[in-house]
């Protein structure tokens, strides 16, 4: 019987996660990536709307008819003005001397529920998003991990390229699939159209840009995403291998999601700047246009991304290339660690409950085969 298991009989619940008898299955990583997208919403939406509200108040805005922010998991694009969209904006204006002030005043005031303003509309997305990546990614890394093992043996060294691969794959797939959906979405919260209105928002869009104008900023998106995603993942998995961490515990996976969404972060920020600015362009032709002003194929035109990025380095230098590296780094780098930490204690929990599983499957089994002697 002993012969019969092969050379996983001799490996230790927690020396290999991605054992085929303990493996966590695509339901419990649907379950753990939700669990982290959740918990990154819950934490990092009452930073990002202090934010906002210290950009309001400073009047730092690119644009007059709209700007941009991100909570970490995902980005909006809001109208400037005195009703600018999310209710974390929309509020009675109150002077704030800082961060610290900010979180006093909003709470005293306005209530604790505001420092939560806009969290549902970012679920709405950044989960079905969130989940989609982190399955692919654990999908695509265990098949090209079995591959190579096929070809190399089961001992062989697993090569760097391989979680830089598997992390950049997930992210195109998730950007490929939610992109037609964003924009979407942002449409609806741009002209508060109810969810009977979808169906014409949708028509609306595609008679302006067509088929293909429902990937707008897919580009951008990729540029920044998916070398932003394998940095990401490269830099962890080498982190785990490093200190030989089959299992991670919350603080290492804290820890290394920290320095690896910072270090992803650095790397990547010429690419976020361009897609800001490509993002706010397009809300400025297509979806907070001038009362009366009906958009257009030809005003809706927006400039390549490395035209845009030409024309930002021609006006200010590599500086403005990394124009914002500070606050990205301050966003990035916590929404990182607990989006990872998390998925990485839920991915802990089901292989667990599934070790637990299979040793009570094989105590049955051997109790049936007539005593222990057979294992």
């Amino acid at each position: 019987m002993a012969q019969s298991l092969g050379s996983k009989a001799f490996l230790a619940p927690g020396q290999d996660m991605d054992d085929s008898r303990f493996r966590i299955r695509p339901y419990q990583q649907i379950l753990s990536s939700c669990s982290g997208a959740l918990v990154t919403s819950l934490f990092m939406t009452p930073l990002d709307v202090v934010k906002t509200r210290l950009q309001a108040q400073q009047k730092v805005l690119i644009s007059n008819r709209c700007y941009l922010y991100c909570n970490g998991l995902m980005d909006h694009i809001c109208p400037c003005g005195p009703n600018m969209g999310p209710s974390a904006v929309s509020k009675p204006m109150l002077h704030f001397n800082g961060t610290i002030d900010a979180f006093s005043k909003i709470s005293r005031y306005e209530g604790v529920k505001s420092l939560w303003s806009g969290l549902g509309p970012t679920l709405v997305l950044a989960l079905p998003t969130t989940v989609i990546y982190f399955v692919a990614y654990e999908q695509f890394r265990i098949r090209l991990k079995e591959l190579y093992q096929r070809r190399k043996g089961r001992d062989a060294e697993l090569p760097i390229w391989l979680p830089l691969l598997a992390g950049s794959s997930a992210r195109v797939l998730a950007v490929t699939i939610v992109n037609p959906l964003e924009l979407i979405r942002t449409k609806m919260q741009s002209e508060k159209l109810s969810y009977r209105e979808v169906g014409q928002a949708f028509r609306s869009m595609l008679r302006v840009q067509g088929v293909i104008g429902l990937w707008n900023g897919f580009f951008p998106t990729i540029l920044r995403d998916v070398p932003f995603s394998g940095i990401y993942w490269t830099t962890y998995e080498s982190l785990k291998k490093h200190f030989n961490v089959s299992q991670p515990t919350f603080a290492f996976s804290f820890a290394g999601g920290a320095i690896s969404g910072g270090v992803a972060a650095f790397l990547t920020v010429p690419f976020d700047v361009v897609k800001t600015h490509q993002q706010i362009a397009f809300g400025e032709n297509f979806l907070y246009a001038e009362n009366g002003e009906k958009p257009s194929k030809k005003s809706f035109r927006t400039s390549s991304t490395f035209e845009t990025m030409g024309n930002i380095f021609r006006v200010n230098g590599i500086r403005g290339l990394f124009a914002g590296l500070t606050p990205r780094l301050v966003k990035v780098a916590p929404a990182c660690a607990i989006m990872i930490a998390s998925f990485e204690y839920g991915k802990n929990f089901f292989y667990n409950y599934n070790v637990q599983r299979y040793q009570e499957k094989l105590d049955k089994t051997t109790t049936a085969g007539g005593g222990t002697g057979s294992v």
